[in-house]
């Protein structure tokens, strides 16, 4: 018997989805079949929002517990996070019709002040800088925080090798952490292995 913990709606499953999903399940001719809900690689670009069947004991002891009128859905503890503010719908058409989920937090999760300083950070880089280098093919990755609160970043894409990169990109990446995030001690690139004195402070 699962220790699964039953817990508030995190993500919204509307009516219509949950009687397609219903009819699903009664197909599946295994009594208690259920849905399980996880993201891969969540908190990156690359997060893909997923359901599957789940037979009675294939949930995860840690997952929790979406107790809905006609079915059960099991959610990913490391998932739920992701899952925030996530609709599973389902819209009718001439063809049958169409399952769809939008999980707007699967690729990185909101955050507060309370969060890590590491997600904080992630959610910046993510949400306000990164949208903002896409035009140009680039891509900055936190790659470490040091124990010292020092954030060493990976310019990628169109950024790497660019002559730029240190005078406005990384002026401007630092400037804006530093500005948004007071306990950050300051910023290095990767490539940067002649680490001074100053890396350490604002």
């Amino acid at each position: 018997m699962s220790d699964t913990e039953v817990i508030s709606k995190p993500l919204e499953i509307t009516a219509s989805a949950e009687s397609y999903l219903a009819e699903l399940l009664s197909k599946q001719d295994v009594e208690g079949m259920s849905v399980r809900v996880f993201i891969t690689q969540p908190g990156t670009p690359y997060a893909e929002t997923c359901l599957a069947y789940s037979r009675p004991g294939e949930e995860e002891p840690t997952d929790e517990l979406l107790q809905l009128e006609k079915i059960k859905v099991y959610l990913e503890k490391n998932s739920l996070a992701f899952l925030d503010e996530a609709v599973v719908d389902f819209n009718p058409d001439r063809m049958g019709g169409q399952l769809t989920i939008k999980a707007p937090n699967a690729k990185m999760p909101k955050v507060s002040a309370d969060s890590p300083l590491a997600d904080q950070i992630n959610y910046i880089l993510y949400s306000d800088i990164n949208p903002g280098l896409a035009a140009h093919g680039g891509e900055i990755k936190l790659v470490e925080l040091t124990e010292d609160n020092v954030a060493v970043l990976q310019f990628g894409g169109g950024c790497q090798g660019c002559s730029a990169v240190d005078l406005t990109l990384k002026d401007g990446v630092e400037k804006t952490l530093l500005e948004r995030l007071p306990q950050l001690r300051g910023i290095r690139d990767e490539t940067d292995h002649t680490v001074t004195e100053n890396a350490y402070y604002k």
